[in-house]
């Protein structure tokens, strides 16, 4: 794996885990029950914004070093992922 492909496959790994994780712990104010004057009761009391992007930073990386290994150790290689998802016969 070059360092090219690496960059780009923890870029997509990154974002990936970031769309999983921003749902969590979301808690809007109707569930609150402090709906502030003029905004959607939908909207979140609380983002924690910093704390979700250390945790996808966290997964992301450990899911890449999981890849990383797998492609080291040549228990894959870029045929068998072309293979699975059906782009190689």
């Amino acid at each position: 794996m070059t360092l090219g492909t690496g960059i780009a496959i923890y870029f997509l790994l990154w974002w990936l885990t970031l769309f999983a994780v921003l749902p969590f712990g979301v808690r809007s104010q109707a569930e609150e029950g402090k709906i502030v004057k003029g905004s959607d009761p939908g909207a979140p009391v609380m983002s924690t914004l910093w704390r979700k992007l250390g945790w996808t930073t966290l997964v992301s990386a450990a899911i890449f070093a999981l890849v990383f290994a797998l492609f080291a150790t040549k228990l894959l290689d870029s045929g068998s992922v072309a293979r699975f998802i059906g782009m190689q016969t």
